[in-house]
């Protein structure tokens, strides 16, 4: 096949064409990304001269680039987003732009040039919050977006149903739960407290560090990814999560004992506003429709993503330098 992926210098997107190369070797990846302060393209540098990867520095919202880049294009996967919820809330004129208007653009390509297979990735954050002890979500919950980000990428998948109900175009979503492991930016939570930690700083912890986040690792997703791709229904959601539920005071005690600090190394900060209190994933119809199911065990996982941010030093210390 020859694929389009958007937001490929991403942490997911990065890891998703390392993935999709060394799985399918002889289909051909173009990476389009605009490369803002998360993409990266030091996360494909071993790519760089492979002859089935190219990429195309550029944004989605460009309809004439987007529309070159289609002849001979069997797929689209989708993930290039807007999507650090601060950064939303200080000021949310890049996620509707990115994330909705782009969105918009890349269907209406797709429309166009064939009716091309589109996959959109999305986010759990466009169900709102959960009660502590209430049911997870799944691909029947309604959508109650409470930030910026959330609301914006709520309208995108709006976007892409409207599309397969209104034109056919051929297409399915990815709701997923919080992802983690390599080329993960460092202004998200796991990276941040074990970059922060190595460089001898204390990790903020929102209010009580009570909140509750479901963490699936980035190769878990992007074959669920991959599965919904090959065996998916046209039309379709499948939520993917990781079934791991855990505070974010639990992730940070168990990131304070693989580096060997101590509690003194936390420091409790004012909450985020509108802070959702949990997010949960019942990936049942996945595990039903695709037979996909979450391979990679938590503490192991996260171990291991330590471990990457411990060895690859270089790779971070620019970024928040």
């Amino acid at each position: 096949m020859k694929i389009l992926v958007t937001g490929g210098a991403g942490f997911i997107g990065s890891n998703f064409i390392h993935y999709w190369l060394k799985n399918h070797a002889s289909d051909q990846i173009i990476n389009l990304d605009l490369l803002t302060y998360a993409g990266n393209l030091d996360n494909l540098k071993d790519l760089e001269n492979n002859p089935n990867y190219r990429f195309v520095k550029g944004d989605i919202t460009d309809a004439a680039l987007v529309a070159s880049l289609l002849p001979g294009l069997d797929l689209i996967v989708h993930f290039a987003a807007e999507s650090h919820v601060d950064r939303s809330i200080k000021d949310s004129a890049d996620f509707i732009k990115t994330n909705v208007e782009g969105t918009r653009v890349l269907l209406e390509a797709a429309k166009n040039n064939g009716h091309i297979r589109f996959h959109h990735i999305s986010t759990d954050e466009v169900f709102g919050a959960l009660a502590m002890g209430a049911a997870p979500f799944d691909e029947k919950t309604p959508y109650d977006p409470r930030s910026p980000y959330s609301a914006s990428k709520a309208a995108s998948d709006h976007l892409v149903r409207a599309y397969y109900h209104t034109y056919k175009l051929p297409i399915t979503i990815s709701n997923c739960s919080n992802n983690y492991g390599p080329y993960q930016y460092p202004e998200k939570l796991i990276p941040l407290f074990v970059t922060n930690l190595i460089e001898g700083k204390k990790v903020p912890v929102y209010g009580a560090g009570a909140n509750v986040r479901d963490w699936i690792h980035v190769d878990d997703h992007n074959r669920g990814v991959e599965m919904i791709i090959k065996k998916g229904r046209i039309g379709e959601t499948y939520c993917l999560g990781g079934d791991t539920e855990k505070t974010n005071l639990e992730i940070t005690g168990m990131l304070l004992s693989l580096l060997g600090a101590g509690e003194d190394r936390i420091e409790h900060v004012a909450d985020r506003a509108g802070h959702d209190l949990r997010y949960a994933i019942d990936f049942s119809k996945a595990r039903q429709e695709l037979g996909w199911q979450p391979q990679v065990d938590f503490a192991l996982g996260l171990e291991n993503t330590v471990k990457w941010y411990k060895n690859n030093e270089t790779w971070w210390k620019k970024l928040k330098n």
